[in-house]
């Protein structure tokens, strides 16, 4: 089983999430399955936030709590990089240079 480091970058988290894919026989889904996957974990991560802000809802429904939809939700968005050839933390670093430079309102 992978082993994710103490104090992970981003990058140990996007090799993390490769090595249980792998394991777990996940690694054949492509990008277009892994999208869809993480549009639904971004739905059951707004239900958890609707059940945090104690929102009316279905009593019966089985809901995470927000951390662990979170969670799902960056597992998938590394699966989605990894399958893209994306480094996430020099996308992330490029994108707020860009961001530096805009106008805030």
């Amino acid at each position: 089983m992978p082993v994710l480091p103490d104090n992970p970058t981003l990058a140990d988290f996007q090799r993390y999430v490769a090595a249980l894919e792998d394991e777990r026989g996940f690694s054949d889904q492509d990008v277009l399955q892994k999208c869809l996957m993480l549009g639904e974990e971004i739905g059951e991560l707004f239900k958890a936030v609707r059940k945090h802000l104690r929102m009316k809802m279905d009593r019966e429904a089985d809901i995470e709590g927000a951390d662990g939809e979170l969670a799902d939700v960056l597992i998938f968005v590394c699966s989605v990089a990894n399958r893209l050839d994306v480094d996430l933390e020099d996308a992330f670093r490029r994108k707020e240079r860009r961001n530096e430079s805009r106008v805030w309102r």
